[in-house]
């Protein structure tokens, strides 16, 4: 049975505040650190339902990856050349950001990055990719398959494009550095329940009670229809699992995005191999809230170490778990407002690419918040997917 409390060992909780923003992951906490620097004098909270970097900001890889989700010649072809440029341009933004935070407190190393073939159509896309990128002036490589191979003591991989930007970090402690650095009061255990208008403030109700702010952000990603169903239309979601291995020699210096990313791969400076996705060889299965792994996907990621690394031998799996992303109709983020009386404010639809856009995203919702100005709105904004939302 769990310990009583009487109520005089309740803490006090301030029960109103100039900012809300309901969900402790990285947009949400990202959102709280730059409100700070741009307005210290701001009272902020952030609501969490559970722990802060409980959903997907803290079960991913922690890859800090530029681009979209998908290679930057298919980026081109989907979005035209110049908002291509413009999305990589936002995510190199964010790469810097973290970096100048101070890496030491979320074990940030900047090693660059390798985006892989699993095919000789992709491959085709990622030499032209690394043409386009060169020819906008980013510093990338076009690897064939011997010198792929080669370089991650692999087999198997057709080519490849290395990057020199982005790296490696740890998600969760980035989460909780920038929760910190914030000053924000942070509210664990607060699962929000419904919103309701009172004049110009907003109420959020929980189990754990209520509180008026002037300002709400939404930073649910996946579960924001769960709070506000009306938003079913932006983002839904998808699930994805990952598994790590015992700790083995070291052979992977940097994060590695294969078969059109549906499967990435890394390694801890501790020797322990960090694998997710194969989610395209389960599509219909891997769609919704549940929290669970399935033995036919994890299988699935055996294999693909098995057939690509088989260096390794066959290392103990440590640990297996899932996460819920949330994707957008255009497989872009989305923020905006809800119309009303009060301030409601939702980002949402990161598309399993978070870490990418992160830092820099959580300073665009707070410039959206404040209503200042910020010349990558219009790459978001929901107004592009015809939605009422300003």
């Amino acid at each position: 049975m769990s310990p009583t409390h009487s109520i005089w060992q309740q803490p006090p909780q301030p029960t109103s505040f100039d900012i809300v923003i309901v969900g402790g992951g990285i947009m949400g906490c990202a959102t709280a650190y730059w409100l700070r620097q741009i307005d210290p004098s701001m009272h902020v909270a952030i609501l969490e339902a559970e722990y802060l970097a409980y959903g997907a900001s803290g079960r991913n890889a922690g890859f800090l990856l530029l681009g979209t989700h998908t290679d930057y010649a298919s980026a081109v072809d989907a979005t035209g050349r110049e908002k291509a440029h413009r999305l990589w341009t936002f995510t190199a933004e964010n790469a810097r950001l973290i970096a100048e935070l101070g890496g030491e407190a979320f074990d940030l190393q900047l090693t660059g990055s390798m985006v892989v073939a699993g095919s000789e159509t992709e491959d085709e896309r990622l030499r032209r990719s690394a043409g386009l990128l060169i020819e906008d002036g980013v510093d990338a490589e076009y690897l064939d398959a011997n010198r792929t191979n080669k370089r991650l003591q692999s087999q198997g991989f057709y080519g490849s494009v290395a990057i020199t930007g982005g790296g490696m970090l740890d998600p969760a402690k980035l989460v909780r550095h920038l929760a910190t650095e914030s000053g924000a009061t942070v509210l664990e255990k607060w699962p929000a329940e419904s919103l309701g208008n009172d004049g110009e403030f907003t109420r959020i109700s929980s189990p754990a009670g209520e509180i008026r702010a002037r300002h709400v952000v939404l930073t649910l990603n996946a579960f924001l229809p769960k709070l506000v169903p009306a938003l079913a239309n932006i983002v839904r979601p998808v699930r994805a699992q990952m598994l790590s291995t015992e700790p083995v020699e070291l052979l992977l210096g940097h994060p590695v995005y294969s078969h059109e990313g549906f499967v990435y791969i890394r390694q801890r400076s501790d020797g322990r191999i960090l694998l997710g996705g194969a989610r395209h060889l389960h599509l219909e299965e891997e769609v919704g809230y549940e929290d669970a792994t399935t033995a036919t996907l994890q299988a699935d990621l055996e294999a693909y170490l098995a057939r690509h690394f088989p260096v390794v031998g066959t290392p103990k799996i440590e640990r297996r778990w899932s996460g819920t992303m949330g994707f957008s109709p255009d497989s872009l983020p989305v923020v905006g407002r809800i119309p009303g009386p009060s301030s409601v404010h939702f980002a949402a639809g990161f598309t399993g690419h978070g870490m990418g856009f992160s830092v820099r995203f959580g300073q665009l919702i707070a410039r959206a918040v404040l209503e200042e100005p910020d010349p990558a709105f219009d790459l978001f904004s929901a107004s592009r997917l015809g939605i009422d939302a300003a």
